[in-house]
């Protein structure tokens, strides 16, 4: 599973890095890979979002429950986003 969503918000962020929608979805990553904020995020971003890329959200905030959000995999792909974020 966490492959799968990873590639899907790693292509749509370096597709379109200054979109709103990849900063929102870059924005969710960041957070959830940050343990200490208690991974706060402000839902109402959710509503910002088209529906595929709120399906993507959701899929993203499954792997921080089933704690996929650590490891290599999950790593690489915040190395790949904040690459294309900043160009």
């Amino acid at each position: 599973m966490i492959d799968n969503v990873l590639e899907q918000v790693i292509a749509l962020i370096e597709a379109n890095p200054r979109s709103g929608q990849a900063l929102l979805l870059y924005a969710l990553c960041k957070t959830l890979d940050i343990e200490k904020s208690g991974h706060m995020y402000r839902l109402g971003k959710l509503v910002d979002m088209t529906p595929a890329n709120r399906q993507l959200s959701y899929a993203l905030m499954e792997l921080m429950s089933l704690g996929e959000n650590r490891g290599e995999a999950w790593d690489a792909a915040l190395v790949r986003m904040d690459r294309a974020i900043r160009g």
